[in-house]
């Protein structure tokens, strides 16, 4: 069966060094699993690789896509899919790496029948939430348990949604998740990074430290600017940072105010990523804590990912 490398593991674990450290020593090609990389000038905020590192290894999925425009899991497979499939071709191995494990999941294990977003009935999910808080939660809790307690109760998007696939075809969509598509037909290798929470903190603060030195402001100006009229999707709506200075820019807060609140915003996101892929199932784990350079951090796996078989 040919072989699949996955990188994973929270924002600022060292992914990108990671990745590219691997694909240089394979001889390989670099497959984005990000949902705000594939968006063509949101750099700064989504961390995207340097100009020097997208020259250095091909990579894929990253600015396909205006900010108008939505993503998903399963347009995710569709595009990595010849990618993988061309380069198995070649006789070289794909790298994928990101930290959305939504599209992770959906090539490994599969996806699942549902049905699409409905407007009408979203919106009045949200009115019932704004007239009280929590009330999603606590409705998703009696509708699909099993769900519930893999989303954060703060995380209103992917709450509704799970309501909305309940409702609209009368099953938990926990259940319908059992169903699943059969996965892809590939030997997956998951290197998973993990760093020590207070360094990883640390490392994600100096970070959005240095998005705002390198002009993440003006970045988000351009994109509010870019989009002419039409709305920022939904996904690239989430997008933290964005979201934050954008509240900044339509008077909402204070520049003082929203910088702080990026950090905690990433800091909260990097948790609940670190528990998503707690729970994914056949992850070889390394330690990188002390590891920021690329070939400190490539010392670290590489003996991890000779002893799943692969040559390096």
């Amino acid at each position: 069966m040919e072989k699949v490398i996955i990188v994973l593991g929270p924002t600022c674990s060292g992914k990108t060094a990671a990745s590219i450290e691997l694909a240089l020593a394979l001889g390989a090609e670099i497959i984005s699993a990000d949902s705000m990389q594939v968006y063509k000038g949101m750099d700064i905020g989504t961390a995207k690789p340097s100009k020097e590192e997208l020259e250095s290894v091909p990579h894929h999925l990253i600015n396909i896509i205006e900010p108008f425009e939505e993503f998903s899991a399963g347009r995710f497979v569709e595009e990595a899919l010849p990618a993988i499939k061309r380069l198995h071709g070649q006789g070289r191995i794909p790298v994928i790496t990101g930290g959305t494990g939504l599209y992770i999941r959906a090539l490994t294990r599969g996806l699942f029948s549902a049905p699409p977003a409905d407007t009408e009935l979203r919106e009045k999910l949200l009115a019932m939430e704004i007239e009280r808080k929590g009330s999603l939660y606590e409705m998703l809790l009696k509708e699909d348990p099993s769900a519930a307690q893999a989303i954060s109760p703060g995380d209103t998007r992917r709450i509704v949604r799970g309501l909305e696939v309940s409702i609209k075809t009368g099953t938990a969509m926990s259940a319908l998740q059992k169903n699943l598509t059969a996965p892809m037909p590939f030997e997956f290798i998951k290197i998973g990074l993990q760093r020590d929470r207070a360094e990883l903190y640390n490392l994600i603060n100096k970070r959005v430290d240095w998005m705002m030195q390198a002009g993440l402001l003006d970045e988000v100006k351009r994109i509010i600017g870019s989009v002419q009229g039409a709305k920022l999707s939904k996904t690239a709506m989430q997008a933290i940072g964005y979201k934050e200075l954008g509240e900044f820019l339509n008077g909402l807060c204070t520049l003082e105010e929203a910088v702080p609140l990026i950090k905690r915003n990433t800091r909260r996101y990097a948790k609940r990523q670190t528990t998503w892929f707690k729970k994914e199932e056949d992850v070889l784990w390394v330690d990188v804590t002390g590891a920021t350079g690329r070939e400190v951090i490539a010392a670290r796996i590489f003996p991890v990912v000779k002893g799943a078989g692969i040559n390096l």
